[in-house]
């Protein structure tokens, strides 16, 4: 079963004094089914799972996976610097029920030939054979520059369950060409959000990103029109989420301006971990009034 629609990479929430905050995510997850958002992918980059313990991971998932229905698939990001660990949250993953599991490449000792990439993949893959696996490819973040044509020529034959690829990265020939690999056997799934109607009129079909978090609606218009053959309309909305993408990349980022925007949104995501820097209250109040030019809070509105 192929992915459709937008599926967010969720904040993860945490209390004041960086502890987790589970109880967080039902109203969280309860936000995301109104907003029209398919699924989420728990741990990855906006997650923060990097700076997250396998224990802490794993708990993260579990609460997810409660608000896991036909309708709201639960994919689990397992990816970590050793493929021992990254297998150990493969198998709870598969035995929790999540949809399916993906990987970046590990980001300290990194591949640098496809041959490489697709064994520490294919360790992980293996611990988890009946849930689809995708290799999250995001060069800019992990430090993998491997071409993702030749890690699917390579792994079409060593990882049966691999179904595809989480492609994070501006080279949009490589991702056609990716889509077009032995007549698209692999599902492409697009990670940039500010180009999801480029994305869309690549044939793309499925989207991960932070910003489905809090403006899933504009993006859902975004697909609508497009769907109906409004290209101007498209366009326009997909400026006005480029005008909130720059907001967020003047305020530290993704993760950083993210979990401030969501909590002004009304999801409390609490602080973010060292070494990111929370930002404070003032620097709040300033991304705030930006957004505020932008008729940001009213045009979210579901």
């Amino acid at each position: 079963m192929r992915l459709n629609g937008l599926f967010a990479a969720p904040f993860t929430p945490m209390n004041q004094d960086g502890s987790l905050r589970l109880s967080g995510i039902e109203a969280y997850a309860s936000k995301l089914k109104v907003d029209g958002v398919k699924g989420v992918f728990v741990c990855g980059t906006t997650g923060e799972g990097y700076s997250l313990t396998l224990d802490e991971r794993k708990q993260v998932l579990k609460e997810w996976l409660r608000y896991q229905d036909v309708d709201f698939k639960v994919l689990a990001h397992v990816g970590t610097t050793s493929y021992l660990q990254s297998a150990e949250l493969a198998r709870h993953a598969a035995d929790s029920g999540a949809f399916a599991i993906g990987a970046m490449g590990p980001s300290f000792f990194q591949p640098t030939r496809a041959e490489e990439l697709v064994a520490y993949c294919a360790r992980i893959a293996q611990e988890a054979p009946d849930l689809p696996f995708y290799y999250y490819h995001l060069p800019s973040m992990s430090g993998v520059n491997v071409s993702m044509i030749a890690f699917l020529t390579v792994a079409s034959d060593l990882i049966p369950n691999l179904q595809g690829i989480k492609f994070t990265h501006n080279n949009l020939m490589e991702m056609q060409q990716c889509m077009m690999f032995e007549n698209g056997k692999y599902e492409i799934i697009l990670g940039y959000d500010e180009v999801l109607l480029g994305g869309l009129a690549l044939g793309i079909k499925a989207a991960i990103g932070s910003t489905y978090n809090y403006m899933a609606p504009i993006y859902n218009e975004i697909i609508s029109f497009f769907e109906a053959g409004n290209l101007e309309k498209a366009r326009q909305l997909q400026r006005f989420s480029v005008k909130v993408v720059e907001q967020v990349l003047k305020f530290r980022g993704g993760v950083v301006a993210g979990k401030a925007i969501q909590s002004l949104c009304g999801i409390e995501c609490g602080p973010c971990r060292v070494p990111l820097q929370t930002l404070s209250d003032r620097e709040i109040q300033h991304l705030r009034n930006d957004l505020v030019q932008l008729d940001f809070f009213k045009r979210i509105a579901p």
